[in-house]
């Protein structure tokens, strides 16, 4: 088995064989026969599809595996990478799951105060093998989401890396990349919750988790704020 091959194969949480995650990269694909078009609608599927939330239960396995983040309808960066994995995967196309941390300078008031700072251990994105090379892919971000924040959505065409904006439709700075943490065939759950639980305990000692669309409304209003002040970078 070659190296691209061995991410053809369903792990713990990228659980490709699961029958949802079969059915949903099928409908995804639309009788795709191309590997890049199919990427590149496996892409847009999770993306808007699957309503992003930074309020999970972090402790819980079920935040981090594809099928349950299908399941829900919604989920974080890495369930959404995750996913994205999974389902190229189920499409026959190699894929890993990569991570780094990232400084994320347009947050919310709620956010910012149960994390306890701006940096986003563990940002997760989906890496896919697409005409003989490795492509990266932020499917993390819905439609819905970037217009409530005033962010431009992602796009992605399966040729290059697709990485989230360093700003914003203003001007403003939006994330900024501190350092890489690799790609791996399955997700490192252990050590991403060890880490969370260091660095934002918040999410722990208070309950992270809240409904999925309170994200959505909590950059609405900080979005609102943001236009009233004017543009700003830096």
């Amino acid at each position: 088995m070659s190296d691209t091959r061995a991410f053809l194969a369903p792990t713990e949480f990228v659980d490709s064989d699961a029958p949802r995650v079969a059915a949903f990269a099928q409908a995804g694909c639309a009788g795709e026969t191309d590997d890049l078009a199919k990427t590149v609608r496996l892409y847009y599927a999770v993306r808007d599809s699957i309503v992003y939330t930074p309020y999970c239960d972090f402790g819980a396995p079920d935040t981090y595996r594809a099928s349950a983040t299908l399941a829900r309808g919604s989920g974080f960066c890495v369930a959404k990478a995750a996913l994205l994995a999974a389902a190229a995967r189920a499409a026959g196309i190699p894929a890993r799951v990569g991570f780094a941390d990232v400084r994320n300078h347009l947050t919310t008031p709620r956010l910012r105060a149960t994390m306890g700072t701006d940096v986003f251990f563990y940002h997760g994105y989906a890496d896919l093998h697409v005409g003989g090379r490795w492509v990266k892919a932020t499917p993390a971000f819905d439609r819905t989401l970037c217009d409530r924040f005033g962010v431009r959505p992602l796009e992605f065409d399966g040729r290059e890396d697709s990485l989230l904006h360093p700003y914003d439709q203003a001007g403003r700075r939006h994330m900024e990349y501190v350092s890489d943490r690799g790609a791996h065939a399955d997700v490192p759950v252990a050590d991403i919750v060890a880490t969370f639980r260091r660095a934002y305990p918040g999410f722990f000692h208070d309950g992270g988790a809240a409904p999925a669309t309170r994200f959505r409304q909590e950059a609405g209003e900080a979005g609102g704020s943001r236009a009233a002040a004017g543009p700003t970078t830096g």
